[in-house]
């Protein structure tokens, strides 16, 4: 690769590489490859991108590396970086100014995003992991980036090859075999120009990042230009002396730094909304406020059914959006310690910011380089990951990046949905105004919303449902009145809430029919209800199958239903089947201790809970007993096994009742 002309003049400069903006991105030549770093307003070079676009804009230049304003640019770069109106790079979007645009999304920049759809430049759309992947594999000078990520979407050569428009014909990505296996190779390239951003730098260009929200892939596209004989230049909001710098503390060493240029402050914000949060770049941790609890809407109901597929010690991805409502959820049930949320631009941990600060977070456990926490999702390192759901078709396809002449772009989209362990989409049922109520614990429709969501093909695949099923991926598409499963047909209506009419409120309203089961079940009657769910106890609950313990030795099965709430008829069939599982294969009866500390049933459900109990007793129990420190329970439990023509004392504690075994034949 042939080296820029100006690097022999810039290392022998006497002035060390503190340049202005307006020096820097005159180096920028015709044709040039150009990658930047940020998130959204995070790390991105705001003052470098503003003196590109006015050196364009003005009519003549002496600049001595260049033949006139640069022009015919390639843009490259993974997450989206713009404020959805005038910043980012929504600077480098003036006819001629970019001739090719190879984006992870597209949503932010407006301006950037027009010039695709009215086909003035080449477009494309990568998946964000991909690209930042293919930073590190330009830097090591890799022929291509090989990955999974990617097939059975729009980015799959198949299915467009993550071509936007019709000026755009070169293929970037080639469907490839290894090992009987499909692949996806995304061509790697040149970058003759990279742009970052960091805090400090010093005359002989290494750059700290203490007081930056993110690492983000500012030192892959720093060794990515470097490698292919280009420059790097790096904003930054202050300079210190040469060896002043904490060399543990240095991110991009000045081997790979070209130009250092100093930010006006309101050009060098830690986030497009906030100036500067000591917060979000870990300097301090702040005591994490409560945040404020939702309203009982549509937003709430969809995140309280989601939350209910939260597991303790799960590492989890939140999408923007309606996924944010999640978190909310989680705190008002006091569940998110239990669980670590993490967001793709490299958070482990914390509270993620919300709106323009998306990305940044309070209280994390770590910030790691992007490529990493993609290294992270891309092989399975997520639990769980909860999306937004905006289309959705027959076959489980879902589409959240192009919408007529709306482009969106994927985003991290695709490697989270892929590659999560299980994945819930969330979103109301249909687009449009939606006006529900919730009374009594079922859900009306007062006005609908106009436009459906469930329609025969999507525009744009996103998440491929055939891609999931073939690799076993659990799938849930969670709305405000329903529940589907991603199927090996398609979609399967598998809940419904209460006071939804199926055929009227769903199945009229899709333009296609789901697979439905005879009777779906009903959503859990505590989405519905004002006050908290109680979510903590399930998940912290011990798991069903560990709460029977058969010690052969003493002969005993031990029954633990410590702090268990039966909630539905599903709960009293769950116990039932959980003790034939264990006893039917033994081919005797044995003697039960069952632990009632805590339990919780209502009263309405005790009439079934005793006679499923009177089942058991009559089929595997040679005798039972039971204890709890609830006087209260004793009382109503004993007086439902009573009528079942049961024994119906029950003992204060474990002692008591191991003595009443022992003395009625047990060992």
């Amino acid at each position: 690769m042939s080296q820029h002309p100006a690097l022999q003049f810039l290392r022998l400069s006497e002035k060390g590489k503190v340049v202005s903006a307006a020096e820097a991105v005159r180096l920028i030549r015709d044709g040039d490859t150009v990658a930047t770093g940020g998130f959204v307003g995070i790390g991105f070079a705001e003052e470098i991108a503003l003196a590109l676009e006015a050196l364009y804009l003005e009519n003549e230049t002496d600049a001595p590396y260049t033949q006139g304003k640069p022009k015919n640019l390639t843009l490259v770069y993974a997450a989206g970086q713009g404020d959805g109106k005038e910043r980012g790079l929504n600077h480098f979007a003036h006819d001629g100014l970019v001739k090719r645009v190879i984006g992870g999304h597209w949503g932010l920049a407006p301006k950037l995003q027009q010039l695709a759809i009215s086909n003035q430049i080449e477009a494309y759309n990568l998946p964000q992991g991909v690209i930042t992947h293919l930073f590190r594999d330009i830097a090591a000078r890799r022929p291509a980036h090989i990955s999974r990520v990617g097939l059975g979407t729009f980015v799959d050569p198949r299915n467009g090859g993550g071509k936007l428009n019709a000026r755009t014909s070169e293929d970037l990505v080639e469907l490839i075999r290894i090992g009987g296996e499909d692949c996806l190779l995304y061509k790697t390239f040149p970058i003759n120009i990279g742009i970052i951003r960091a805090t400090t730098g010093d005359p002989d260009g290494n750059l700290t990042m203490e007081k930056e929200a993110l690492t983000l892939e500012a030192l892959a596209i720093a060794m990515a230009a470097h490698n292919s004989g280009g420059l790097v230049i790096a904003q930054v909001e202050r300079v210190a002396e040469s060896g002043t710098l904490n060399p543990r503390q240095v991110k991009i060493p000045g081997i790979l730094v070209d130009c250092v240029v100093v930010a006006r402050p309101e050009n060098h914000w830690q986030t497009f909304g906030t100036q500067y949060n000591p917060a979000f770049s870990s300097e301090i941790r702040v005591r994490a406020g409560s945040l404020p609890a939702l309203p009982m809407s549509e937003r709430k109901i969809i995140a309280r059914r989601a939350a209910f597929e939260l597991k303790a010690n799960s590492v989890v991805n939140l999408g923007i959006g309606m996924p944010e409502g999640i978190a909310a959820v989680a705190n008002e049930e006091k569940i998110i310690d239990l669980i670590t949320l993490t967001a793709e631009p490299g958070v482990i941990g914390g509270i993620p910011a919300s709106g323009i600060d998306f990305g940044a977070a309070i209280n994390t456990q770590a910030v790691i380089d992007q490529p990493y926490q993609f290294d992270l999702y891309d092989g399975g390192g997520l639990d769980a990951a909860f999306l937004g759901l905006a289309q959705v078709d027959r076959s489980g396809n879902l589409n959240v990046s192009k919408f007529g002449p709306k482009l969106a772009g994927a985003g991290g989209f695709i490697n989270i949905s892929q590659n999560a362990k299980k994945v819930v989409f969330v979103g109301t049922f249909g687009a449009g105004k939606l006006r529900i109520n919730c009374a009594e614990g079922k859900l009306s429709i007062i006005d609908e919303a106009r436009s459906p969501k469930f329609v025969e093909a999507v525009e744009h695949v996103t998440f491929s449902g055939a891609y999931a099923v073939a690799r076993g991926q659990p799938g849930l598409y969670v709305t405000e009145r329903c529940v589907f499963t991603l199927g090996s047909d398609g979609l399967e209506l598998i809940e419904v809430a209460p006071g939804i009419d199926i055929e009227r409120d769903i199945l009229a309203l899709m333009d296609f029919k789901p697979h439905v089961p005879r009777e779906p079940s009903l959503m859990d009657a505590r989405i519905f209800h004002e006050g908290v769910m109680d979510l903590r106890r399930d998940m912290v609950a011990i798991p069903l199958d560990d709460r029977f313990t058969y010690d052969r030795q003493q002969e005993l099965f031990f029954i633990n239903l410590e702090r268990f709430v039966v909630r539905s008829q599903a709960d009293i069939e769950a116990i039932h089947n959980a003790v034939e599982a264990k006893l039917a294969p033994l081919g005797r009866r044995v003697y039960a201790i069952v632990n009632y500390d805590n339990f919780s049933i209502p009263p309405d459900l005790l009439d079934e809970y005793s006679a499923m109990v009177r089942s058991l007793t009559d089929r595997y129990y040679s005798g039972v007993s039971r204890y709890t420190t609830s006087g209260f329970l004793r009382i109503k439990l004993g007086e439902a096994l009573e009528g079942r023509g049961l024994a119906p004392h029950i003992f204060e504690s474990a002692d008591e009742a191991r003595w009443d075994a022992h003395e009625s034949g047990g060992r």
